[in-house]
């Protein structure tokens, strides 16, 4: 079953909340009267509840564990009340008659937390200290994980293991027989029996390597891949976009590259590559990469924890970032912290110029977008009967600023004007963080996914035949096949590192030729007449720029890679900003037709769109790409990797340097042919700097 669509789940969680109330207050009620029949109903209720709760709201249990009333005490406080209903139902010979199954419950509860111990102990043992992917992990003695109902939380298996129990009691309560009680609780302590079976198996078998030997194998696999230039990442679940749209210049780099991120979750974010990835959440294993060949990282993003890899004295680090605007975020004084910063073309480094945020200009190095090779150059105005328009608005930020996204002023007076249009065929793509700040971001939204899907529903036009809903579905099917990780169900994280192992040779450019096999099938696959809603990683941002006559957008990175193809763009300015002060405040609109929020720009700004002649902003476009973008000559890629080979000397010569005085600092053996001696202790230094302990800026335990 799929989960509740977004607009249920905020009445959901109350309901389920009162629900449940309502079922113990009901069965206390029951328990005390007694009242068989309402003592049923209230604890099936109670039960079909916990399976609602872990099904489709399983933050409202991380909820109730903060008041101290998990799942554990939820269910001793249901069997409780149910004891006691059943002790008020019969009250001859009680202790003779249903003492025994008193003790029976209390051993299937010391049993559970016996389980629920033992399944700590599993889950600790296959805790690596790090975890790899695209590297063969074989050595690690690793294994399939126990059976997630065993080793995850105690909620489901609890809920599962004391249904017998729970059942037994109610038919004893309906039918004044306590054997059914008898065998319920019997049957739950064999089961829970069982389960700690299990787990006690798992713990006296072979169990995976050590943490000390896991630190041990990567050390070794650094020695022998010898790793040059990487990317660094670290961020919530939603933000991986921003390390994977460097993944192919990082793979298409000079040298050995290297991924590393610091949160464990987000492994399986990082799209296909071939690169190899390691996970290091501990800053004291993060340390070991001083000791390893790894000369560079660029760093996508700024992160609380990015600090502690700057702390690593041997690697240059460049920040690249995920996307150039005119916001505050293009040049935030973090950006102090990094080596160089690596920026796409002049108007960056006049940015952080006049952001006077303490960005050396020395420092400032023009590379260009090397992502942006795909998008497809302007071609003319639009040939068919519809104008494909790309609405692409940026979230809310964090600051509040009513200018950073147009989504809650501007956003559905923007969509309702070109869902007016006949001839416009609206893509609606709008930012994955969108009302992760702001709710309002996120109500409006939803309405304006709505009115699409309603004005699709007024339109009708011929639909692409089932071949090609055919070859799409063959598509997809092969790119799962190369990029999609099969993953047997409860598998852990040890798990997952032992299947994603090395990966096959030309596996890269399979990936690539399948992406794009299966963007032409998509494409293909729809009308030309209907609108459509993106919220999926793919089809990609780039891909939906090929698609688009016109993008309308806010100031954002977006409108600045729009800007590789030279065709016409427009952003909605909600900052309460003159036109003219709006763009000479933000010098990446100044080649765009400004859209007010009551969007009544928008017909003319069709009208120019189809007719080039009334297009006055071309020349603008052109010299405003050369301005962001820098030059084409040489290619961006090509600029990328000087760029990688010069902070990767810089990197050497440091070392070279630090080489040099630690060898001043060695006396000279006594007796010894002064040159020589000098040249083989000046070898021993250099390689101390890669192989022994750090002499500086060691890092505490963490």
């Amino acid at each position: 079953m799929q989960p509740l669509p977004l607009t249920v789940r905020p009445a959901a969680k109350p309901f389920l909340i009162f629900v449940l109330a309502a079922s113990f207050v009901a069965q206390a009620t029951a328990a005390l009267l007694p009242n068989v029949p309402l003592l049923i109903a209230a604890t099936a209720t109670g039960l079909a509840t916990e399976a609602a709760l872990h099904r489709w709201q399983p933050g409202l249990n991380s909820q109730f564990t903060k008041v101290r009333a998990d799942v554990t005490v939820r269910q001793v406080l249901r069997d409780l009340l149910l004891v006691v209903g059943v002790l008020e139902l019969d009250s001859q010979q009680q202790e003779t008659a249903y003492l025994p199954l008193l003790c029976g419950l209390l051993l299937f509860y010391a049993l559970h937390f016996a389980g629920h111990a033992a399944a700590i102990l599993v889950r600790t043992s296959r805790t690596m200290p790090l975890l790899t992917r695209n590297i063969d992990a074989s050595a690690l003695r690793i294994t399939p994980a126990a059976p997630a109902l065993l080793v995850g939380g105690p909620g489901p298996r609890l809920l599962l293991f004391g249904l017998p129990a729970t059942a037994g009691l109610l038919v004893t309560a309906a039918a004044d027989e306590p054997e059914f009680a008898a065998a319920g609780i019997g049957l739950s302590v064999l089961l829970v029996c069982a389960g700690l079976a299990v787990l006690l198996w798992r713990l006296a078998r072979r169990r995976p390597a050590s943490q000390e030997e896991v630190l041990d194998w990567f050390d070794a696999w650094l020695a022998e891949y010898q790793p040059t230039v990487g990317m660094y990442f670290s961020g919530g679940s939603s933000s991986a976009y921003q390390a994977n749209m460097w993944l192919d210049t990082l793979a298409r780099t000079d040298g050995r590259p290297l991924i590393v991120l610091r949160e464990r979750f987000m492994m399986q974010k990082i799209a296909a590559t071939d690169i190899p990835i390691v996970c290091i959440p501990k800053v004291a294993h993060l340390m070991r990469l001083e000791h390893s060949t790894l000369k560079m990282l660029i760093h996508p993003a700024n992160s609380g924890k990015t600090s502690q890899i700057l702390r690593i004295p041997t690697i240059k680090h460049a920040f690249v970032n995920h996307g150039e605007s005119d916001k505050l975020s293009s040049c935030n004084p973090y950006a102090k912290a990094y080596d160089e910063v690596w920026v796409a073309g002049p108007a960056a480094r006049e940015r952080y110029a006049q952001a006077e945020v303490g960005i050396d200009d020395r420092d400032v190095v023009e590379i260009g977008r090397p992502q942006l090779a795909s998008i497809a150059p302007y071609a003319g105005p639009p040939t068919g009967p519809y104008t494909t328009v790309l609405y692409a608005p940026t979230w809310e930020g964090w600051d509040g600023n009513p200018g950073n996204t147009s989504v809650i002023l501007a956003g559905e007076n923007i969509v309702r004007a070109l869902l007016a249009d006949p001839g416009v065929r609206l893509l609606y793509k709008p930012h994955p963080m969108t009302g992760s700040v702001d709710p309002r971001a996120g109500a409006a939204n939803e309405r304006m996914q709505e009115m699409i899907r309603e004005a699709n529903r007024r339109r009708t036009g011929p639909r692409p035949g089932p071949e090609a809903a055919a070859a799409l579905a063959l598509r997809t099917t092969e790119l799962d096949r190369i990029t999609a990780s099969s993953f047997r169900k409860g598998s852990d994280d040890a798990e997952r590192m032992l299947a994603q192992n090395a990966p096959v040779a030309g596996r890269a450019e399979a990936v690539a030729s399948a992406t794009t096999a299966w963007e032409e099938a998509y494409w293909e696959s729809l009308p030309d007449w209907e609108h459509q809603i993106i919220t999926a990683p793919q089809p990609a941002l780039y891909a939906c720029f090929n698609q688009a006559d016109l993008l309308i957008s806010d100031v954002s990175s977006v409108v600045t890679d729009y800007l590789a193809g030279e065709k016409p763009y427009a952003v909605a300015n909600t900052s309460d900003l003159p036109e003219d002060a709006f763009r000479e405040a933000f010098p990446t609109v100044r080649a765009a037709t400004i859209l007010t929020p009551d969007a009544e720009g928008v017909a003319a700004l069709l009208h120019s769109v189809r007719n080039p002649e009334h297009d006055a902003l071309a020349r603008s476009r052109a010299e405003l790409k050369l301005h962001l973008l820098g030059p084409s000559d040489p290619p961006s890629l090509e600029r990328f990797n000087e760029a990688a080979r010069s902070l990767c000397a810089a990197a050497d010569g440091h070392r070279a340097r630090m080489a040099q005085r630690l060898l001043s600092m060695i006396p000279a053996p006594r007796g010894a042919v002064a040159e020589g001696t000098q040249t083989a202790v000046a070898g021993e230094a250099s390689k101390s700097l890669v192989d022994s302990k750090p002499l500086l800026n060691a890092a505490p335990e963490a």
